[in-house]
């Protein structure tokens, strides 16, 4: 059974494109391994074990949560946003201006509203995101068709794997969203923080199902003035480098697994010949 009026060419199914939450989706992190769990083995052997067994856990940053805000927003429309946000603060009768968001008054407040709480310059911030993409007519073309947060599970090189992906165009492939200081800086802070891996895992899973390598673009906007918005196509050559590296690192986890071997990196003596 096709998804009516979506997947258009692709024998994508129902069952191929799972519908759900984030928290669920993050909560089958022990059963699947994902491209960021790939990428935290791929760093630190050691580390991802200890995050694997919940010794350590990832901590939230604001520039996250700004980051999740506007692909919300961006990506699932001004209802999921303001479904999943809450907005303003309290106003402090002395000065009738609202109180800062370090204060004891908007942190009772926060709480008691039940979900994340951005201020009026984050809120504004993100609406700005959102007008920047929209007003390029490549992201804007890419956005006008498809399908948001959906995740697709399946066995990859023998492991069972997952990704939520921001966006699937039905004519055009996956899209991802990102948020940057500077696009000027995008290509560099694509590989400081892996984004190529991130993308050909992507690729590799909505293959294992369709058969299909599906064209992959990165959209990026920028969180800073002048706000601007880049579009980028993601090459064959690139992305197939990214999943021969991504396969290898699998095998390695796989031999980490079967004998229970989690190095540091650091077990051998280095020569230390800087100065």
């Amino acid at each position: 059974m096709n998804l009516p009026g979506v997947f258009k060419r692709r024998a994508w199914s129902v069952q191929d494109l799972i519908c759900e939450p984030a928290d669920v989706y993050h909560a089958q992190a022990g059963k699947y391994l994902s491209s960021h769990l790939l990428a935290e083995f791929r760093r630190n052997a050691l580390l991802f074990h200890k995050k694997e067994l919940g010794l350590v856990q990832d901590q939230d940053r604001p520039a996250y949560v700004l980051g999740r805000a506007a692909h919300v927003l961006i990506l699932e429309g001004r209802e999921a946003y303001e479904r999943a946000y809450a907005f303003g603060g309290p106003i402090n009768p002395k000065t009738g201006l609202p109180f800062g968001s370090r204060t004891k008054a908007f942190q009772d407040w926060a709480e008691a509203m039940g979900k994340p709480v951005l201020d009026d310059d984050q809120a504004a911030l993100i609406e700005s995101l959102n007008a920047s993409v929209r007003a390029h007519k490549h992201a804007a073309a890419l956005l006008a068709d498809g399908v948001a947060e959906g995740v697709i599970r399946a066995e990859y090189c023998g492991v069972p794997c997952q990704s939520r992906l921001d966006w699937l165009n039905p004519e055009r492939g996956i899209v991802d969203l990102k948020t940057c200081d500077n696009l000027d800086w995008l290509q560099m802070d694509a590989r400081s923080y892996g984004y190529v891996y991130q993308l050909a895992f992507y690729r590799s899973l909505a293959a294992a199902l369709t058969g299909e390598r599906l064209p992959v673009y990165m959209i990026a906007v920028e969180k800073r003035e002048p706000l601007r918005t880049g579009v980028w196509r993601m090459s064959e050559e690139v992305l197939g480098l990214a999943q021969k590296e991504n396969e290898e690192s699998i095998a390695r986890l796989i031999a980490c697994r079967e004998k229970d071997e989690w190095l540091s990196g650091y077990e051998d003596i280095r020569t230390f010949d800087l100065i």
